[in-house]
């Protein structure tokens, strides 16, 4: 068998030419990326503006010129912080397995982050946070966001969501309006094979930033990097996935998810995945890939097995495999989609997975007169009000938030720790 692998292996002249290549004279590929470097200035003003985008203090001066009513929701939830009125998670376990909790020792290196998606509205986190005060739920680590960047730029939320999430210690993702599903940030149509989100299944084609939009896509990230302290953004094309390993190796501390619409659906796909990341990983060993959302059909097996060469690589801690355990009830998969129990083995077996929720339970959403769906994410905001749509969305979103705390509440049971929103649940 050892004999037969040496085949496989990638000989040093190989791996000369890709170098060579990299570096050679006159290569549109990469000089068309550093021009767009350039252009905001460099890697370390790049880097410097970002620091300073990202201060709290800052988020908040800006914040109150355009939008007062947040910077209070925002007080509020720093006053709620500051009295500890979250639940702790040892009062959390406490509540879920009684006086036994005290006894058990939870394996923290087996943590599984809890992850909703999407948090649309600045107004639905601030509902969100409200209620977990109120019924002692836990709040999540990670957030995903697609809403229209340009549009919440206008409104406030970008610089709420960006402050809120400092604020109670967790992660976000957005997704930047250089994509498919829309037009872009210049208001022009980004894809010529998709109509809109309608014919959202041309991503599994890889054709959501064609031509010139790859680059067009590292512009919009680094405006809103340098301007917000936009540090994540969700990646669905493999060039702008390459583009960002390359953006991270010159040195510009992005990070960001690959999402689920990319498809990674098995083993090799993931060690392809993984494989690029390795090449372009810095000499400390990281990668900008720090989530990676593979497909909603991958079984245990094919999360177990990319759990090995991702150990391998030394990319355990450093790349997070985040899974669907509910998906909206339309426009996305087969209904009923629930993994909770699969999440429950796989989490005793592979360390550096988040639950995502993007859906409500069955029992739940089947009551829903507006039942949560994908194409919700891709509708304008004054669409969604003249619908009459934001108190429904919110029951959606909060419907996710009841799946989150349930599937809390069974890794507990199963004496797995969880993750939640690090500032607010000590």
């Amino acid at each position: 068998m050892t004999d037969i692998k040496k085949k496989l292996l990638i000989s040093e002249d190989r791996l000369k030419a890709i170098n060579d290549f990299l570096i050679k004279e006159d290569n549109p590929l990469i000089d068309e990326l550093i021009a767009v470097v350039e252009k905001h200035g460099g890697v370390d003003e790049i880097n410097k503006k970002a620091a300073e985008a990202r201060n709290v203090d800052s988020l908040l001066a800006r914040l109150d010129k355009k939008e007062p009513k947040y910077v209070k929701d925002l007080t509020w939830l720093v006053e709620q912080r500051d009295n500890d009125a979250f639940i702790s998670i040892a009062d959390y376990r406490r509540k879920i397995l009684g006086k036994e909790a005290d006894n058990i020792t939870f394996d923290e290196s087996y943590a599984v982050t809890l992850e909703i998606s999407a948090c649309q509205y600045f107004p639905f986190f601030v509902a969100q946070a409200k209620q977990a005060v109120k019924k002692q739920e836990l709040m999540p680590a990670r957030f995903i966001r697609v809403r229209r960047m340009k549009e919440q730029e206008e409104d406030g939320d970008l610089l709420a969501m960006t402050a809120a999430m400092l604020l109670v210690g967790a992660s976000c993702v957005e997704t930047l309006d250089t994509k498919g599903t829309a037009p872009g940030p210049d208001g022009l149509p980004v894809n010529i094979h998709l109509g809109g989100p309608a014919t959202i299944t041309g991503y599994f084609g890889g054709v959501g930033q064609p031509n010139d939009y790859a680059l067009k896509w590292v512009d919009e990230y680094l405006y809103y990097y340098t301007k917000y302290g936009i540090q994540s953004a969700l990646n669905i094309n493999p060039g702008t996935v390459i583009l960002g390993y390359m953006l991270y190796k010159l040195g510009v501390d992005m990070v960001y998810k690959i999402s689920v619409f990319v498809g990674n659906d098995n083993p090799y796909s993931c060690f392809w995945t993984l494989l690029t990341a390795k090449l372009f990983s810095r000499d400390d060993g990281t990668s900008p890939l720090i989530g990676f959302n593979l497909s909603n059909a991958v079984n245990n097996r094919t999360m177990e097995v990319a759990a090995q060469f991702r150990k391998d690589f030394g990319f355990e801690d450093v790349v997070r495999f985040e899974h669907h355990i509910t998906e909206t009830w339309k426009s996305i998969v087969r209904q009923p989609y629930d993994r909770t129990d699969e999440l429950v083995e796989l989490a005793k077996t592979v360390k550096n997975v988040s639950a995502k929720h993007e859906g409500g339970k069955q029992k739940i959403e089947e009551t829903r007169e507006h039942q949560s769906d994908i194409l919700d994410y891709f509708r304008e905001k004054s669409e969604v009000i003249e619908a009459g749509d934001m108190d429904n969305m919110l029951i959606n979103y909060l419907d996710k938030h009841h799946a989150l705390n349930f599937s809390a509440d069974t890794l507990t049971k199963n004496k797995i720790s969880v993750l939640a929103a690090t500032n607010l649940h000590k």
